[in-house]
C-alpha cells in the first residue's frame, strides 16, 4: 500500500544531511490531513539535494493528488493534481 519502505534502503547511500527524520507513515498522515482520501503510494526521493516523500492520495471524487513532504521536518513542499 505504501510502496517500498524507506527503512529497507541502505540510508548510508545518502550523506549525513540527507537522512530522513520522519517515517513514511508520518508522511502519509501529514498528506491525508492536507488532502483527505486514501493513500495509494508513498515514495522517498532525493531531488535537488532534498530528501522528500512523494505521497499519492486518491480522493472520494476520484482525483489523485501528489503531496511532496520534506523528510527532515514534515513540511509540505507542494500539492499537485496528478494527470
Amino acid at each position: 500500500m505504501y510502496g517500498h519502505d524507506p527503512a529497507d534502503r541502505n540510508m548510508n547511500q545518502y550523506p549525513n544531511g540527507y537522512r530522513q527524520r520522519i517515517t513514511a507513515q508520518q508522511a502519509a498522515e501529514i498528506a491525508v490531513a492536507r488532502v483527505p482520501g486514501q493513500i495509494i503510494h508513498v515514495d522517498l526521493e532525493l531531488d535537488n539535494h532534498l530528501l522528500k516523500y512523494e505521497v499519492y492520495v486518491l480522493t472520494d471524487q476520484g482525483i489523485v493528488y501528489e503531496v511532496e513532504i520534506a523528510s527532515r521536518d514534515g513540511r509540505i513542499l507542494s500539492v499537485e493534481v496528478e494527470d
